[in-house]
């Protein structure tokens, strides 16, 4: 009894301690624990990996290349209505390094994923306008049936046997087409609404358009100021450079202290770190270029192109009236609310009948050729008419369009408000560069003066590196009012769907 409980007490032990098992070794002989390996948790499951047929692989890649070619020129065809002429061929291989703005936009316009992805969708409501039309197009259906039928006999039998009891249907093929000739327009209706809503598609294509315009000249702009960021630093540098051999020469000579001597390298220090910081940016600015662009190798270019330092010459009367007839968001919502109204206009002429042909031809019995038959005519219907159905349609068409009435107000009121705001960023951009011109001289004058003095031993490190740091919150201070001047002038344009003129007047 107790070899018994002794061999249960075992089992429910080894039962128990799931998380090693026992094993004995090849060599040895002997029992070796060994752990399970915890099971891998996925959150989601890998796909298995599939056999990659090379054939198929080039072929999909060939597709994908034509019907992003082809993309392209939609593209470059939609660009040419509002802004200069480009060509869809130019590659970053044709720049040697070297771009422009112009060519950054060219490569942005033929290239960037999300006006590929804008052009299909517009090529997906343009399908429907046909789809729309093709219930006008007949309906085609034909079949082959082959069958073998034992006829049921009821009669007596003696009459039964004078009758052929077997009767076999060997061959009968039908050919039959339908045709609609009139809905009362419930098929126009359909496809103008269908047109409507490929119109807003078009004009959502272009709002893509200008806002990738927009990234990459704000992309542009914030690296060309991520280089002079780089240049000032630099010169900062150099500056504090030569004030630290200065303050060591007058230490030797006994006319500074050596104090002198530790806060100019304390100062050139930070001025170190902040270029080390200033070319991250750079870096940084460089890489969101080519992702504006959507060509991951336009990182590490040259520009050629600088801040622009002319004025823009406008003004908000004209900018409004710009907006309500060219900024494509307004437009695309007027789309919307049209093709709301042919949807109504829709609704309402379901409950008219349709008005179709039809016709059919059947060949076959006992032999191939036995026999035929056909049939045409024409028929005025009702099909499935639901009118409580029908009528709540409408109900639901009719407060569609209500809400696209709507929503086309708000959008001819955000399309002010954001007018009026990018035209008063313009203008407030435009007065602070005046201050931020003036201060840079005056600053620059400072920091000569305070450079002399110290030369001649008349001024301190002190003096010189409120000076000098000055001097470089100045420059940076006036070149980020130019950069936010061109930045707001590239909002304009994209709030207003239309480029906006430069005056001879410098800024």
């Amino acid at each position: 009894m107790k070899k018994i409980l002794n061999i249960l007490l075992i089992c429910s032990v080894l039962a128990i301690s799931s998380g090693s098992v026992l094993a004995k070794d090849a060599k040895t002989q002997e029992p070796v624990n060994i752990a399970k390996k915890p099971e891998e948790i996925h959150i989601v499951k890998p796909e298995k990996k599939k056999k990659v047929s090379k054939r198929q692989e080039r072929k999909k890649n060939a597709e994908n290349a034509k019907s992003k070619q082809e993309s392209s020129k939609e593209a470059e065809g939609m660009y040419e209505t509002k802004f200069p002429v480009i060509n869809s061929q130019i590659e970053y291989a044709d720049m040697n390094g070297e771009v422009t703005l112009v060519d950054c936009i060219k490569l942005a316009i033929t290239h960037h994923p999300t006006i590929m992805s804008a052009i299909s969708n517009a090529e997906i409501y343009k399908s429907r306008i046909g789809q729309a039309w093709a219930n006008y197009f007949p309906t085609i259906g034909a079949g082959v049936s082959y069958s073998r039928n034992d006829t049921l006999m009821t009669m007596s039998s003696s009459y039964a046997r004078m009758m052929s009891q077997k009767y076999n249907m060997f061959y009968a093929p039908t050919l039959s087409a339908n045709m609609l000739l009139f809905d009362f327009g419930k098929t126009k209706a359909s496809a103008d609404m269908a047109k409507r809503n490929y119109e807003a598609s078009r004009y959502d294509a272009e709002t893509s358009i200008e806002l990738v315009i927009y990234n990459v000249k704000v992309a542009y702009y914030n690296l060309i100021f991520a280089e002079i960021q780089k240049t000032v630093y630099e010169d900062t540098v150099k500056d504090f450079e030569l004030q630290l051999k200065q303050a060591r020469a007058q230490y030797e000579i006994g006319r500074k202290a050596k104090i002198d001597v530790t806060t100019a390298e304390y100062n050139l220090g930070n001025a170190k770190v902040n270029l080390i910081k200033a070319k991250n940016t750079l870096e940084l600015a460089a890489a969101e270029l080519a992702n504006a662009v959507g060509i991951p190798e336009l990182e590490g270019v040259f520009l050629k192109d600088k801040l622009n330092t002319k004025a823009y010459d406008v003004n908000l009367k004209d900018l409004l009236a710009t907006a309500q007839a060219s900024r494509p968001a307004l437009l695309a919502s007027k789309k919307l609310m049209d093709a709301a109204e042919m949807n109504v206009r829709a609704a309402k002429r379901a409950f008219a009948p349709d008005l179709s042909a039809f016709g059919s031809y059947n060949n076959g019995g006992r032999q191939i050729d036995s026999d035929y038959g056909y049939q045409f005519g024409v028929q005025l219907n009702y099909s499935a008419l639901n009118i409580l159905l029908l009528k709540k349609q409408v109900d639901e068409a009719s407060a569609t369009y209500k809400k696209y009435v709507a929503d086309y107000e708000q959008q001819k009121q955000n399309v002010y408000l954001e007018v009026k705001s990018a035209y008063i960023n313009l203008l407030n951009s435009h007065d602070s560069l005046d201050v931020s011109k003036l201060a840079l001289q005056q600053a620059k004058e400072r920091q000569y003066q305070a450079f002399r003095r110290y030369q001649v031993g008349l001024g301190d490190a002190i003096e010189f590196k409120d000076a000098e740091n000055s001097y470089l919150n100045a420059q940076l201070d006036y070149y980020s009012n130019v950069l936010n001047y061109n930045i707001n002038a590239a909002e304009v344009e994209r709030v207003i769907g239309a480029p906006i003129k430069e005056s001879d007047k410098d800024l």
